[in-house]
């Protein structure tokens, strides 16, 4: 039996076939119609190993966030409890940029006239208003998002006009806050529920169409990452596609975490350069950190996810000056098409990939057959410093990795570097020096490592319940999980990992990180998190016809699924399972 994973991304759709204690890979030029590229990545990789059965079908997909960050999603209207219309415009207080006052919020999704109230009113523990159906004004949409106060601890008013919605319109995607993000705070329940109806016409297309597209080539129905690392069913999918915004790199941290362990490090730092940005991400303790939520195009989602931090760094990342003469690099990318000037499709802008070429760290040759252009390259980039480039991307992605790991109290010396995507093990021993690791973790798959995360992912299915009482009146916590604490009055909260001392534990948490507890007052549990998990499969890379390699720097190294660039000062080889192993020397 064989598992196979496919990512989807802008260029290419990678595959993932383990069978046997054999890894096989494929990479596919995406097609505009992505099912496409799913099918023939995956018929592409099953020849290669035989023909094999396949176990189970895991996909990671960025079709929900591309139509949010687009803005192709549904025509969606907006309903909640009368005189609140105007909550997706009034947001919060914050401003879009501290300290550019012209700096404008992201467009909502709903419009002002397409948001209607109900009169309706339920408070913290009674009915003030009794829910008045014929209230509701009759409208045209696609997809429609139901958002009444306080239905995170009541949902009966929101159940009764999610039923009356659906009745009036039939066909359209009707999404109810309690079901998708069933926490307080309004605002961010509100968008992550227009969100998620936004996108479910168009998700549900897609995710369908592939599903019917599996079946017909004789394979499973596939699984779905979620962005909490776990995967869902096509219809759980379809239904919120909310919970897979961020499917791909989810699955990428997914991939790092299981290579880190197979390397014997618990504590690891994801680090997915690819062609447009680069998604970091701690692991401690063998585990993905996670959050409850981010913000998405501009719009917060309330919602778990691998705490991944992005930046617009890549190789595409086009190199230009600014008004002063400072050499910037991103976060606009030549993308795909013409893509950097080295490739020859017609590009004239300098890259990150151009500049690489040009200090020797790229072969002339790429896989797929595309042969780089120096000439092109040197044109691009001419009187600028091939070299200043590299410095200038490397400290845009130095930030993000001082982010997930200096920032929030933790010694990278005490991390290696888990270096994957296209361009991630050019720059990753750079920046390892930088941060301190002592050791750079390049995945024989480093390419696809995307894929084989969704190959080795658990299915995991994340359940919240707000609280907001006095944890002294809370009653029996479950044993495994976070709950949401927080002193009484305070505005937000600490997750704080469920069991024996939970009171102690979040006063010495508080302390650690605000530098102060005050074990006299009261304590407020607003949530409980927990999650219902699978374990993925093991991952056990056989050695068969494995070439090992074993260098020392400065040297560019072809690897099966990569290029690094190996700098003086570090040496490199291959350990048991593939993965080459980088260390500094003394």
């Amino acid at each position: 039996m064989a598992i196979l994973g496919i990512d989807v991304g802008g260029t290419f759709t990678d595959a993932v076939l383990l069978h046997e204690g054999s890894l096989y890979t494929a990479k596919v030029p995406t097609q505009q119609a992505q099912e496409d590229s799913v099918i023939e990545a995956a018929l592409d990789v099953l020849h290669q190993a035989g023909m094999p059965c396949v176990e189970r079908f895991t996909h990671g997909t960025t079709v929900a966030t591309n139509a949010l960050l687009e803005r192709k999603g549904a025509r969606t209207a907006f309903v909640c409890t009368d005189g609140f219309e105007h909550i997706l415009h009034l947001r919060r207080q914050n401003r879009a940029h501290l300290y550019r006052l012209d700096a404008a919020h992201a467009e909502p999704l709903v419009p002002l006239e397409r948001c209607f109230g109900v009169r309706e009113r339920i408070g913290p523990d009674r009915t003030l208003v009794p829910l008045d159906l014929d209230s509701l004004p009759w409208f045209d949409a696609e997809a429609i998002a139901v958002c009444l106060l306080f239905s995170f601890r009541d949902p009966s008013h929101e159940m009764a006009v999610v039923d009356e919605v659906r009745r009036r319109h039939p066909g359209a995607h009707v999404v109810a806050s309690h079901e998708v993000a069933p926490e307080f705070r309004e605002y961010e329940r509100a968008s992550t529920t227009v969100a998620d109806a936004y996108l479910g016409p168009i998700a549900a297309r897609y995710l369908r169409s592939l599903g019917a597209a599996a079946v017909t080539a004789g394979l499973p129905e596939p699984l779905v990452m979620r962005s909490s690392g776990g995967v869902a069913s096509i219809d759980e999918a379809a239904a919120h596609p909310a919970v897979i915004l961020v499917s791909g790199p989810a699955a990428g941290v997914v991939g790092a975490e299981r290579i880190a362990a197979l390397a014997g490090c618990e504590n690891a730092i994801a680090f997915d350069m690819g062609g447009t940005s680069t998604d970091v991400c701690l692991i401690a303790g063998g585990k993905a950190g996670r959050s409850q939520g981010r913000e998405v195009a501009g719009f917060p989602v309330r919602l778990p996810m691998v705490d991944i931090h992005t930046v617009g760094a890549g190789g595409g990342s086009i190199v230009w000056r600014d008004a002063g003469g400072a050499l910037r690099v991103g976060p606009g990318s030549a993308g795909a098409t013409p893509g950097p000037a080295c490739y020859g499709r017609g590009g004239l802008e300098a890259t990150v990939t151009d500049a690489n070429l040009l200090l020797g760290r790229l072969p002339l040759d790429l896989p797929g057959g595309l042969a780089l252009d120096v000439d092109a390259a040197s044109r691009a980039l001419a009187g600028i410093d091939p070299q200043a480039v590299v410095d200038v991307v490397n400290a845009e992605m130095l930030r993000a990795l001082r982010v997930v790991s200096v920032e929030r109290g933790h010694d990278p010396v005490d991390f290696a570097l888990v270096a994957f995507g296209g361009a991630g093990p050019l720059h990753a021993c750079a920046l390892a020096d930088e941060l301190g690791c002592r050791t750079v973790l390049v995945p024989e798959a480093a390419g696809v490592l995307s894929a084989l995360g969704l190959v080795a992912s658990d299915e995991r299915r994340d359940h919240v319940r707000s609280l907001v009482q006095p944890l002294a009146e809370a009653g029996e916590l479950p044993v495994e999980g976070e709950a949401s604490l927080r002193y009484a009055g305070q505005s937000f909260e600490l997750a704080v990992a469920l069991g024996d001392g939970l009171a102690e534990r979040f006063h010495a948490a508080h302390e650690e990180r605000y530098g102060y507890a005050d074990r006299e007052r009261m304590i407020e549990l607003v949530a409980l998190r927990t999650a219902e998990t699978r374990p993925g499969p093991e991952i056990l890379l056989a050695r068969a016809e494995r070439l090992s390699v074993s260098v020392a720097g400065p040297q560019l190294v072809e690897l099966a699924g990569a290029s690094c660039w190996v700098p003086g000062d570090w040496a490199g080889t291959t350990d048991g399972q593939g993965t080459f192993v980088l260390r500094r020397q003394p």
